[in-house]
């Protein structure tokens, strides 16, 4: 089997043609219609003049298309572009000349955005414009439903497994930058996490296809609903490209935003296995759906739910417990980042969860400033390394490249940037991204840990954690939170209650209350954000 996403996916629409993909509202994409689609569009992409190696953005929501495009990119053997879709001009602008894209497609509420950029992108050779239902603001773009009508499927083709696939991360600290794989490994890396998961997979992923075969008798094939967006690594890699690699089925909502009743609606309409999440941003709202449909006497249907997935920020150990207590189900919590995973923790009722612990991932190493390689118990913090599948580099960035990826005794691992501690029973405790660590009169303080203690208390919701500069200190705690419907507490009562929970010198010196903390789209920490408003309410 020649490994590549689009020969893979081939493959598979050959053995289930008949099942379904993807599924996004009430429109419903079968395996054949998947790759017919895609290929209708492969061929659009090499009319304008794209080929091997060609890169092509993705400036849409979460929809059936953004897959179909996506594997349209995969087959001519280019190299698909992330978008934000919360990106206006100047980010825009910068994305796509960075990338070097020849082609974008977007979803039709954009297309003013896009005529008042297409003029600074003279390489990209075709706008695709996917209707939504909205009036097109673009003249110079190609239709997506009539390239489907008028193109005829792209011949199979063989294709380089080490031709690049790139994520661009989000960018929370400095510019977004591509992250760089060879497609092969990348492949092999996503079918050795679905062994790690618990999924009957063969040793191999060459025996792929008899794997598929054998499923086909019993149809009992994953149902994965991806409740964050595509265009981030958890919502690509862990709710869509794990399933499609079992041929599986792709559920996402057509409607931006996240709507947790919507969410626990389809799990009953679709008999929904697997959901993929990013945090308490999102399990919050979901348990209190889960808890207010019980007390309204018309809980729902969720006992087709097998695993609940979460990777890229804190899911507190409260929090998952409530889901717990309405459904019994692996709660995976994965901690790591576009350059590497790192660790996991998983909960069920019989394996309550802890916050922030997670079992160290093969390969992963942590390791002091000084070079120190730590062992378990140690006093001191740390780098996670990991090793196994490292990225090439970020794209057209020799320098940072360098400084994330390098070797250490002859192994070449990621630092993408995250303390930790490495506990005494081989766990380790999660600190935080260094670039956003607190300095404050020479302790280090990380701003992760800080929120997670602030929101254990009852009357918090959410809360994130920056440092300001200060004359005396250096830089001072400030926390920016928002409290949960129906609770009232003080500033000075809140931090005093915190004190349970850390040392004193982590304890904000000013805790600003808001209505509602402001975090991407995937639920990551939006820091600048938080930083303007400590700012503004403390100079």
């Amino acid at each position: 089997m020649n490994l590549d996403f689009a020969s893979v996916w081939e493959m598979i629409s050959d053995i289930i043609p008949d099942n379904d993909a993807l599924i996004c509202g009430e429109d419903v994409v079968s395996w054949k219609d998947y790759d017919l689609t895609s290929s209708k569009i492969a061929t659009a992409l090499s009319e304008a003049g794209l080929s091997a190696n060609s890169k092509a953005g993705l400036y849409l929501n979460n929809s059936n298309e953004y897959l179909v495009c996506q594997n349209a990119i995969f087959k001519i053997g280019g190299v698909p572009i992330n978008v934000n879709y919360r990106y206006v001009e100047e980010e825009l602008i910068y994305l796509l000349d960075n990338s070097d894209s020849e082609a974008v497609f977007y979803h039709a509420c954009y297309g003013d955005r896009i005529n008042k950029i297409s003029k600074s992108l003279p390489n990209v050779k075709a706008w695709i414009e996917i209707s939504d239902g909205t009036e097109s603001k673009f003249e110079g773009c190609l239709k997506y439903d009539d390239l489907i009508n008028d193109c005829q499927p792209m011949e199979r083709i063989h294709r380089d497994p080490n031709t690049i696939y790139m994520l661009y991360t989000g960018g929370t600290t400095g510019m977004p930058k591509g992250v760089m794989y060879k497609q092969g490994e990348f492949l092999v890396f996503l079918f050795r996490t679905l062994k790690a998961m618990g999924y009957e997979v063969p040793e191999d992923i060459n025996n792929l296809e008899q794997r598929i075969i054998d499923q086909k008798e019993n149809n009992n094939f994953v149902k994965s609903l991806v409740g964050c967006p595509l265009m981030h690594g958890t919502g690509m890699w862990l709710g869509a490209f794990l399933p499609l690699l079992l041929g599986g089925t792709v559920i996402t909502t057509p409607n931006l935003g996240f709507d947790a009743n919507q969410l626990w609606t389809q799990v009953e309409d679709k008999n929904v296995t697997n959901i993929v999440i990013v945090g308490d941003a999102f399990a919050k709202p979901m348990l209190d759906a889960l808890d207010a449909a019980e007390s309204s006497g018309k809980p729902y249907n969720i006992s087709t739910v097998q695993t609940i997935i979460s990777s890229g920020v804190m899911w507190s150990e409260d929090v998952k417990n409530g889901l717990l207590k309405h459904h019994d189900m692996f709660l995976m919590d994965t901690m790591g980042s576009t350059e590497g995973g790192m660790g996991s923790s998983v909960s069920t009722r019989d394996n309550p969860p802890k916050t922030a612990k997670f079992s160290i991932n093969p390969g992963v190493i942590i390791m002091a400033d000084d070079g120190e390689i730590l062992e378990p118990g140690s006093d001191k913090i740390g780098l996670i390394g990991t090793s196994g599948l490292v990225p090439v580099g970020y794209y057209k960035d020799e320098k940072k490249s360098a400084e994330t990826f390098r070797e250490v005794n002859g192994t070449r691992y990621s630092f993408p940037g995250d303390y930790a501690k490495l506990e005494a029973d081989g766990t380790i405790t999660l600190l935080g991204r260094g670039s956003n660590c607190i300095n404050s009169a020479g302790e280090k303080i990380y701003p992760e840990e800080v929120e997670e203690a602030i929101k254990r208390n009852d009357e918090v919701f959410d809360c994130l954690v920056v440092g300001v500069d200060d004359d005396k200190f250096g830089q001072r705690v400030v926390a920016v939170a928002s409290l949960t419907e129906g609770f009232e507490i003080s500033e000075s009562e809140l931090i005093e209650s915190t004190r349970t929970f850390i040392a004193g010198y982590k304890l904000p010196k000013k805790l600003i209350l808001v209505d509602n903390v402001q975090r991407a789209p995937n639920g990551k920490a939006d820091y600048k954000w938080a930083k303007e408003i400590a700012n503004k309410h403390t100079n």
